[in-house]
Parts: structure tokens; sequence; C-alpha cells
């Protein structure tokens, strides 16, 4: 069955930064764009940054281009958000993401905090 597994969320002060991992299984990795998604209290779930199945194209919402860069290692099955210059509107919990074959996929999700 198909699983995701985020990590790497934490407490960070304005302006610092976090990598967030998301490590798949189930599926074959390699075929499949992958997303990062984030929920903030009391807002509806959004899409931060979308990688295609290679790797090789990126997009991102808006507010986090420049400061968010998403990667992948196929090798490892798991894909990354680096975030820099974080800021407290960045506060959410993070999901990764993927559709496969029409259905989607949720990870369990993982607490982003930016607060001095």
């Amino acid at each position: 069955q198909v699983q995701l597994v985020e990590s790497g969320g934490g407490l960070v002060q304005p302006g610092g930064s976090l990598r967030l991992s998301c490590t798949a299984s189930g599926f074959i990795f390699s075929l499949y764009a992958m997303n990062w998604y984030r929920q903030a209290p009391g807002k509806e779930r959004e899409m931060v940054a979308a990688i295609t199945n290679g790797g090789g194209s990126t997009n991102y919402a808006d507010s986090v281009k420049g400061r968010f860069t998403m990667s992948r290692d196929i090798a490892k099955n798991t894909v990354y958000l680096q975030m820099n210059s974080l800021k407290p509107e960045d506060t959410a919990v993070y999901y990764c993401h993927v559709v496969r074959l029409g259905y989607d996929y949720w990870g369990q999700g993982t607490q982003v905090t930016v607060s001095s």
C-alpha cells in the first residue's frame, strides 16, 4: 500500500530554515509527480510546491517562491522541501501528497511553527 512519511518539522525563529523530508513506499516512486501542501489553523489546505517525476521541473506557490526549494532523490524514494527565510505565516502542518491511479494519498503531516 502507498505510504508517505514526513519528517523534519519543528519550531524555528523567523528568518530561520528547516528541511522537510517525505519518504514514499508502495509504488514506483520515479513514475509520479509529488507535491507538498500545507494547512494553517482555520485555513484551507494549499499546495506549496510540486515536482515532476524525474525532478526536472518544479512549481511553487507565489507565497514561497524564492524561499522554498523542492527536490527529490529517486534512489532514496524521498522528496525534500528546503524552507529558508521562514515567516510566521509559514506556520502550518505540512503534508506530502501523490496522485496515483486517480487516488489522492497523503502523509500524516509534520508541524512547522515559526515564532520568536
